[in-house]
């Protein structure tokens, strides 16, 4: 019982000014010399599937505006040749402030983009050194305003809980963001992944987190704002104005199949998850030699499935609903998570009304660990 034909892809473009301390993506800097390359094997593997009428596409990295004006031109040539079109599709590009232009907007906005998601992550001088941005808060503002006029749809990231950030500095975040014409608006705590430069400085005592309680009331302080704003909270990390929801990350999380090409790109198909090999130079080998692209495979079961459909599920504010979930994945979450359900209502974390299962206000704050417990029990 698995999702029907996707109808969703993601589109890796791998290619950055620079990589960011905090960054674990599947990306190159400086290798601005394989990008012609690298449109070519997309060009390729969208070639090699049979894809459905497109319902939301999403192009990300990386960043594709690092692209030039010519380059970019060919990257949405590609997409609008190999792809169908629903009539009401969102059309997402990811965008950094220092690329943003009138002759870029243009480009995108004449080939169907009608949204545009903003790495901005602050616009604090001393915080966006510290997360090694490019840009100044004053570029960020004006590319908002210029992009705002181009696009009907533009949506910020933030980031919060950065070394040495308080509580003052991450509402001015907010004000500035929510002062500005975006109608989505996705706030993320910093993390330190594996393999970065922050991690390794941190295992060296040269760079500390925030600490648990400053990071909760920063979350705390972000749904305090935004909320009181024209945005609704749908998921743990989302806001967006009535309408805005991205409806691209929806699909990933109410458990429908997607496409995805690119370097390290990760797609859901017919039960099984495949990854492209992270490195940008192995994806090109591999494309070149009309070898396989996929470095990882996994068949996913129906429990697993209907487990992470609960997991992922339950992190919308809307939470999920279990007889949906069943008619889904032919998985019982009650019945398989019962235990789970009983101490996570009884912990007050989730609200049980026989029909759907959704966080409480406490719970919220405790998303991740709600989500493990179904995805262990």
């Amino acid at each position: 019982m698995w999702a029907p034909v996707p109808r969703s892809l993601y589109v890796h473009i791998p290619f950055c000014r620079h990589r960011c301390g905090y960054c674990n993506f599947s990306i190159v800097a400086n290798r601005d010399d394989l990008v012609e390359r690298v449109l070519t094997a997309i060009d390729h593997e969208l070639q090699s599937l049979e894809l459905p009428r497109i319902e939301t596409l999403f192009v990300g990295g990386g960043t594709p505006t690092h692209l030039t004006v010519i380059q970019l031109q060919r990257l949405i040539q590609i997409l609008t040749q190999r792809l169908q079109f629903d009539e009401a599709a969102e059309f997402s590009v990811e965008a950094n402030p220092e690329d943003i232009t009138p002759e870029k907007l243009a480009v995108l906005v004449n080939s169907g983009v009608n949204r545009l998601s903003l790495g901005v992550q602050s616009f604090n001088s001393a915080k966006l050194q510290t997360l090694e941005r490019g840009h100044s808060g004053e570029d960020a503002a004006r590319a908002i305003e210029l992009a705002a006029s181009f696009v009907p749809n533009v949506s910020l990231d933030l980031i919060f809980a950065a070394p040495g950030e308080n509580a003052r500095v991450w509402r001015e975040d907010l004000g500035t963001a929510l002062s500005l014409p975006i109608k989505h608006l996705s706030t993320y705590m910093l993390t330190f992944e594996k393999g970065t430069s922050f991690w390794n400085r941190r295992e060296k005592g040269l760079l500390h987190g925030a600490g648990e309680d400053i990071e909760l009331q920063m979350y705390e302080a972000a749904r305090e704002m935004i909320q009181a704003s024209a945005m609704d909270h749908y998921e743990i990390s989302n806001f967006a104005q009535p309408g805005f929801r991205c409806r691209h990350n929806l699909a990933y999380w109410r458990g429908q199949s997607w496409y995805a090409v690119g370097p390290g790109a990760a797609r859901f198909v017919a039960g099984r998850r495949e990854v492209n090999h992270r490195s940008t130079t192995t994806y090109l080998k591999r494309s070149e030699a009309n070898l396989s692209l996929v470095a990882e495979s996994e068949a996913i079961s129906q429990e697993q499935f209907g487990r992470e459909l609960a997991a992922f599920g339950v992190r919308l504010i809307d939470g999920i609903d279990t007889q949906q979930t069943l008619t889904q994945t032919g998985v019982d979450i009650r019945s398989l998570c019962e235990p789970v359900i009983q101490r996570m209502v009884a912990s007050q974390l989730l609200f049980d009304d026989g029909q759907r299962l959704r966080l409480s206000e406490r719970g919220i704050l405790f998303a991740d660990t709600v989500a493990a417990e179904f995805l262990s029990a």
